[in-house]
């Protein structure tokens, strides 16, 4: 499918056995992660993180990480 599915429509899609196969490469392992570091925002920028994570179809950490990552790599220069 080519358009974004509702949860909903996500749940009967691969409630079906042949949507249960997987497709296309394999997928790469991930960097194993170090422990967890607390970080706190105040409440109107954590809205903000949640929004663009979910926009970018990402776990908030990971939308987090991906941040630092282009911080760190935008500043090494």
């Amino acid at each position: 499918m080519n358009s974004k599915m509702t949860p909903d429509e996500e749940f009967e899609f691969y409630a079906k056995p042949e949507n249960q196969v997987p497709t296309g490469p394999a997928v790469r392992r991930r960097k194993r992660l170090s422990e967890p570091v607390p970080v706190r925002f105040p409440d109107d920028l954590l809205q903000r993180v949640r929004e663009k994570a979910e926009a970018d179809d990402r776990s908030v950490s990971s939308w987090i990480r991906r941040a630092v990552e282009h911080e760190l790599d935008r500043n090494a220069s």
